[in-house]
């Protein structure tokens, strides 16, 4: 028994049904759009209302940019994409990302001789804060990091290395690597680190330990005390908790480094 094939007729009746679902699938796709847009033109309407409203606490309230920034995120807008456009004539925002990222540099410049060019991020702010004075806008550490990344994009040899929960801020334009990230990690409780330590926690041969060190010796970042008991232990300054406390003059820190 042959199955009857199916008719001409009934082929394109399919075909118009599927054009018609087609051409209705549009057409509520296009309202969909249609609608989307104008909830985003409500939003952003309202966004630039509560902008007008609460410009000063924008402006000086750490807590109110974040918020903000995250409402314009909502609707995919940078309010601090250019320096020159809506949100940063409304808000004055754009110059207080350019200020703050002129003091990050400043801070940066004047510690490098102790440091090499690595800092806590709770120290650059503790720093800025107290460089600002207590009647200036408030700074976070969010705030810190939104300028740091805007400083990157420049090619000024800023970046951030993840430590202990929190970041080291690099303000050389040294070429550091992973290798060079998980010793800094490692060195991060005690300040300091040795060959036999990078071993025996990373299980490097010692020859890729000594390749580290010796970068991290010629960029500055490391100090190294060859006059410790045991093996030499190699300082990483910007983690060295007591050379916050102290002065230490150019000519001091150059003595101690061999």
């Amino acid at each position: 028994m042959h199955r009857r094939g199916v008719g001409a007729g009934a082929i394109a009746k399919k075909k118009l049904a599927e054009a018609k679902y087609k051409e209705r699938g549009t057409v509520l796709a296009e309202d969909q759009i249609v609608q989307m847009s104008k909830q985003l033109e409500t939003f952003k309407t309202h966004l630039e209302e509560f902008a007008s409203k609460h410009k000063q606490e924008i402006r000086k309230s750490a807590q109110f940019r974040v918020q903000f920034q995250e409402m314009c995120a909502t609707i995919g807008v940078d309010p601090l994409a250019s320096g020159k456009g809506f949100w940063s004539e409304m808000l004055g925002v754009g110059d207080f990302y350019y200020e703050l990222g002129v003091q990050i540099i400043e801070v940066c410049l004047a510690l490098k001789h102790r440091n090499g060019g690595l800092i806590t991020l709770d120290e650059l702010h503790q720093r800025v804060l107290k460089g600002r004075g207590k009647f200036a806008q408030d700074v976070s550490q969010d705030d810190l990091m939104r300028a740091i990344k805007k400083l990157k994009a420049m090619g000024t040899g800023f970046g951030m290395i993840p430590v202990g929960g929190s970041y080291l801020v690099q303000s050389v334009p040294a070429e550091l690597n992973m290798d060079h990230t998980v010793v800094l990690q490692l060195a991060e409780k005690k300040g300091y680190v040795t060959v036999s330590e990078i071993k025996d926690n990373l299980k490097w041969e010692k020859e890729r330990a000594g390749h580290v060190l010796d970068h991290l010796l010629k960029e500055g970042l490391a100090w190294l005390d060859s006059q410790a008991g045991g093996e030499p232990q190699y300082w990483l300054p910007a983690l060295f908790s007591e050379l916050y406390s102290c002065d230490v003059s150019p000519e001091e820190a150059n003595q101690m480094v061999p």
